[in-house]
């Protein structure tokens, strides 16, 4: 029987990366609107955005080399003038704070909005790349019946008014009473202009508005029935009406656990 060789010291300090990527089988994607819709959104919000006046100012003060001021402090020294009196430079930051704090300004700002459930309207940009960054939005908005759309020209519209570089998604705060909000009116208008989002796995407006009348007799009766009945039913039904199809889970790619202890291979002679 041959021994197995004892690993070497390059070996045994060599960290093998394990990495494993599945393609997830829900692909949700945003609807699109039509171009009315669209045109609308962005003409409502650039004229609220204009008569509020709310902007974010950033002005950066000129700033001399480092030659320059010493030779101002050596020529000042020598003969000082007289002092002349600058202006005050206007200050940095939003010029109305309590429009600013009903917004929810950029991908990150609306998540956890969206997790805190503060939001009541979302917009996100058509434009966003990778597409793959606003995909979440889809589930939250979804599970907390939050209406969001993906509007076309979004950044280039609302970022000029609101003197950002870029506005990739936008979410609109709930207020404590309604009619308190400034941007109220907008969120009115805008929702039903908003397609219903479409995420496989959860039910649909179908399901629920269908439950009505004497759709409830049939479920105090089946409330009254046997546990082992009614989780038979609820198959039955499920299989009947499938709502939602799975797609195959696809593998990437197959790497072997580096933590796994393997036997040595025994050579014959």
């Amino acid at each position: 029987m041959a021994t197995p060789a004892k690993p070497t010291k390059k070996e045994a300090k060599k960290h093998i990366s394990l990495k494993t990527s599945f393609t997830s089988p829900f692909s949700p994607t945003w609807r699109s609107i039509p171009q009315e819709d669209m045109h609308f959104i962005l003409e409502t919000l650039r004229e609220k955005l204009t008569v509020i006046g709310l902007e974010k100012k950033e002005v950066k003060p000129f700033r001399p080399w480092k030659n320059k001021k010493k030779k101002l402090e050596e020529s000042d020294a020598v003969t000082p003038e007289p002092v002349v009196q600058v202006q005050e430079a206007p200050k940095n930051g939003w010029t109305d704070l309590a429009a600013r704090r009903q917004l929810a300004i950029g991908i990150n700002e609306v998540t956890k909005a969206l997790e805190r459930n503060e939001i009541s309207l979302v917009l996100v940009c058509k434009s966003v790349k990778p597409q793959h960054m606003t995909n979440h939005l889809i589930t939250l908005c979804a599970t907390r019946g939050v209406p969001a759309c993906q509007v076309p020209r979004l950044s280039s519209s609302v970022s000029q008014p609101l003197g950002l570089k870029s506005v990739l998604a936008i979410g609109f705060r709930q207020c404590p009473s309604s009619g308190e909000g400034t941007f109220a009116d907008v969120i009115d208008v805008i929702k039903p202009r908003v397609p219903p989002l479409n995420v496989a796995w959860l039910p649909g407006k179908d399901a629920t508005e269908g439950v009505q009348g004497g759709d409830q007799e049939e479920m105090r009766d089946e409330e009254k029935r046997g546990q082992k009945r009614k989780l038979e039913a609820e198959s039955e039904e499920a299989t009947k009406s499938p709502s939602c199809s799975l797609q195959p889970l696809r593998v990437k790619r197959i790497i072997p656990n580096p933590a796994k202890k393997r036997k040595p291979k025994v050579k014959k002679k």
